[in-house]
């Protein structure tokens, strides 16, 4: 049996303790009455080492505090026995022991500890905090007895400026700036929880080239979930530098909308169709039916919600008898149908597929929310249905012209547009992280190509804002803000990894990819009270019509030539490289 090497080194000092109070004090010759002592300080020693756990006792961990505590114990200890053994034993005995322990065995273990700790030299790193707020100090609080060292804190606000934190100074930006043209830190630590991502943009572009390291806080509802903030710092990411956070959200309209309703979900388990699961139960849905396809997803999504009444369905939407009977089962107050396939070149070489669940899947889905008489129906839409030059914009386009004219007929049917969310699977910035990750070259189809982003959460809380006002036949548009170029958002990418040596490399536009995207149509968009939220011009299409083409489509050879003739702005581009 394997004895501790802790267990093991408090033996031999245990021994050498012993050998050197009887050199010192009996050079060996150790009198009778002493073995009457020295029974009880093997007791007293073992029972101290377990009751102060030496034997786990890191020697990092051991201090003078800790040599002090002990002695104290074993002081009041002393005198509590003490007159057991006055008149049996010599008082020169009984004082002896306690140095032996003292300063022959507590002591000589606290030196070995602080000898062991001194002996492992700690590379400290330097760091300044932006933010001298809450969770500014309580970093720096975490980090004092860490490898980490505050050298200051920056704030904006001028009030507190030359101020000190634990005799840290705190200074502004400027002043920062004008002490790294003479210095360099090993870490940033922005921790602004509640800023926007705008500002800790600002902050990472202006001071970047002067930190080996940079890292952030995440939002104020993460961190309230833990008490810890220092465990929570994580480097800073593409999506915090390129987020951004409507200003006019209204979560009380969103709130009043979603609270207390049963919602059906398609899509559940996918980028998009999680979050607003997620959404939905932060703002009081009483049920969830969440369907999607995809086994492992819907169980994915049904594991993070605790909080809210779940019923999962497998199923696809193309199967109208089976939707029709999870309408029946579940008579859904709201549905948000998010279930589509999104990626363009993919979509390309599945055209009929595509056509079936995309074009197929919503008009089954409106059509069963107006049989069952669902209150609201909401559809995912994208900006790539705007001028289509790919089968799955078309395909998203037809959808919005079906759910615009099926309004009417006792539920509000609304589409919501927006383009590309950070993240979201099969998009750019997933397949960038893992190129970085391999060492491989970045691969950008094009120098000038440009897309819009916006975060997840932030998507679908306007998604479901444009919901909460809609009052059926509009199709909303979400302001992305301005478009960016892929390439740029590679660069920034590879400058956030640290690999300066990663390559972006141009592979030619993919079949159906366009240099740009476009939200608008044309330009007879309508205001509503919400500046981060549109309505596009409305499209007139006859239903009846409508209905009997998208039978055509199912039905001929000629897929393309049908869907020319139901989007006539559709203008194919192949991108043969």
């Amino acid at each position: 049996m394997m004895i501790d090497k802790r267990i093991l080194n408090f033996l031999v000092i245990i021994v050498l303790s012993f050998a050197t109070f009887n050199w010192t004090f009996f050079i060996f010759h150790m009198p009778f009455e002493f073995n009457l002592v020295a029974s009880v300080i093997v007791i007293r020693v073992l029972a101290s080492f377990f009751i102060f756990k030496d034997y786990s006792l890191s020697w990092s961990k051991a201090s003078q505090k800790t040599f002090l505590i002990k002695s104290s114990v074993y002081i009041v200890a002393f005198w509590v026995y003490f007159p057991i053994f006055y008149g049996h034993v010599r008082f020169s005995f009984l004082i002896s022991e306690l140095f032996l322990y003292i300063f022959c065995i507590n002591f000589s273990m606290y030196l070995y500890y602080f000898l062991i700790n001194r002996s492992k030299v700690v590379k400290t790193k330097s760091v300044v905090i932006y933010g001298a707020g809450k969770a500014g100090i309580k970093i720096e609080s975490e980090f004092a007895n860490s490898a980490y060292k505050v050298k200051y804190f920056v704030d904006d606000e001028k009030i507190i400026q030359n101020r000190s934190i634990d005799s840290i100074k705190i200074i502004s930006k400027e002043k920062l700036k004008s002490i790294l043209g003479k210095n360099k830190f090993d870490l940033l630590v922005i921790a602004m929880p509640s800023a926007h991502n705008s500002r800790v943009k600002e902050i990472y572009d202006s001071l970047s080239g002067h930190f080996r390291e940079i890292q952030v806080l995440p939002s104020i509802d993460d961190i309230l979930r833990d008490k810890d903030f220092a465990s929570q710092l994580k480097d800073i990411s593409v999506e915090d530098l390129l987020a951004r956070h409507p200003k006019d959200l209204d979560k009380n309209k969103i709130s009043s909308f979603i609270k207390d309703k049963t919602i059906l979900v398609t899509g559940a388990g996918g980028s998009i169709g999680s979050e607003i699961c997620r959404q939905c139960e932060k703002f009081g849905a009483k049920k969830l039916i969440l369907l999607d396809h995809s086994e492992y997803n819907l169980y994915a999504i049904i594991e993070e919600l605790k909080k809210v009444k779940t019923v999962p369905v497998m199923q696809s939407v193309v199967n109208k008898n089976f939707l029709d009977e999870t309408f029946k089962s579940h008579l859904p107050d709201i549905v948000i149908h998010a279930a589509a396939y999104k990626h363009v070149p993919l979509v390309e070489s599945n055209i009929d597929e595509a056509i079936l669940n995309n074009i197929i899947g919503t008009k089954n889905v409106i059509d069963l929310s107006i049989k069952y008489g669902v209150e609201k129906f909401i559809m995912i839409s994208t900006d790539k249905a705007v001028r289509p030059t790919n089968v799955m914009g078309t395909t998203k386009r037809i959808c919005e012209l079906y759910a615009q004219n099926s309004n009417g007929n006792g539920t509000d049917i609304v589409a919501v547009r927006f383009g590309n969310v950070l993240g979201s699977s099969g998009s750019v910035i997933p397949k960038f992280k893992a190129q970085i990750a391999k060492g491989e070259d970045i691969t950008v189809t094009h120098p000038d190509i440009t897309r819009y982003f916006m975060l997840i959460p932030e998507a679908c809380e306007l998604v479901l804002q444009a919901g909460a006002i809609g009052t059926g036949g509009e199709i909303f548009i979400l302001d992305m803000g301005e478009p960016i170029r892929i390439v740029d958002l590679a660069q920034k990418m590879i400058n956030l990894s640290g690999r300066e040596e990663i390559k972006i490399r141009f592979t030619g536009l993919r079949p159906g990819e366009k240099l740009y995207e476009e939200l608008l149509i044309d330009d007879s968009d309508c205001k509503t009270d919400y500046e981060s939220i549109t309505v596009a011009a409305p499209s007139p299409y006859d239903i009846v019509r409508l209905n009997k083409d998208i039978e055509e489509l199912l039905a001929c050879g000629n897929k393309l030539e049908i869907l020319k003739k139901i989007v006539p702005e559709f203008n194919h581009q192949l991108n043969s490289n």
